[in-house]
């Protein structure tokens, strides 16, 4: 026996479809209230992708932002998991295709306010990683701080991040500008972004499939053969990104 249409969710829907829709209401109040939705979706997806909006301008974001508003209305009512998929549409949106690193920026900024919201944790210090004896550091296992973000991209996207938001005169990125890949964390209460060297990205990939470090190591090597393991850890441990090591035995 199927379920009968529930009259409010059905009205609700309606009503939802009514807002972000494009052709006027005839009602002046329903247009009011648009309005008042329209710019709060706005407003929350500046706060959220600030350097995308400074990349291309208050009012090529704003129509952009309402365009993907019609076509990608929110599921949450909490307006800080709104934007998620922010970056495909912007991959896909053709009148910003001249800023083809656009949509990566868009990737690091989602990874930090994902990082900024995660669950707190105590980081562990190198100290723990230098007190395993040398035979089991090859099956030691990370487990990785909740906010450990990692943003792989042919572009210059840290630096391009960087200079958007602490630099109090923009940098100019030339196009012959080496690709990087993004690690993002919050130890404790401001969210970090780092560049990792060479290998790093598929180093913490591979950690945080719960890969030993033996394996993690190889595997980074295997990508980028200048990796640096020593230097590696180091950025690791000093971003807070590492919240536990385990003594394991390989099978």
């Amino acid at each position: 026996m199927r379920t009968p249409p529930d009259p409010l969710a059905e009205y609700q829907r309606t009503f939802v479809e009514t807002l972000l829709q494009e052709a006027p209401s005839p009602d002046r109040r329903i247009g009011v209230y648009r309005n008042n939705v329209h710019a709060s979706l706005v407003a929350a997806l500046a706060a959220g992708f600030p350097v995308v909006r400074r990349l291309v301008g208050e009012d090529f974001f704003e129509a952009m932002a309402v365009l993907f508003i019609r076509r990608q209305p929110p599921s949450s009512p909490v307006l800080a998991e709104y934007g998620a998929g922010f970056a495909a549409f912007l991959a896909a949106f053709e009148p910003a295709a001249e800023l083809p690193y656009l949509p990566d920026i868009a990737r690091l900024e989602w990874a930090c306010g994902t990082a900024y919201h995660a669950a707190d944790g105590t980081p562990s210090g190198i100290e723990r990683l230098a007190a395993i004896p040398e035979e089991s550091l090859g099956t030691t296992r990370f487990r990785l701080h909740s906010a450990t973000g990692i943003v792989a991209s042919p572009w210059p996207i840290v630096s391009i991040w960087t200079t958007n938001t602490h630099d109090s005169e923009t940098r100019c990125i030339g196009p012959e500008s080496p690709a990087e890949t993004a690690l993002v964390t919050r130890p404790r209460l401001d969210v970090q972004v780092r560049c990792l060297p060479p290998g790093g990205g598929v180093f913490v990939d591979a950690l945080a499939d719960d890969r030993p470090l033996g394996e993690a190591a190889a595997a980074a090597a295997e990508s980028a053969p200048d990796f640096d393991l020593a230097a590696m850890l180091a950025v690791l441990f000093d971003a807070g990104a590492v919240a536990g090591l385990t003594q394991g035995i390989l099978p």
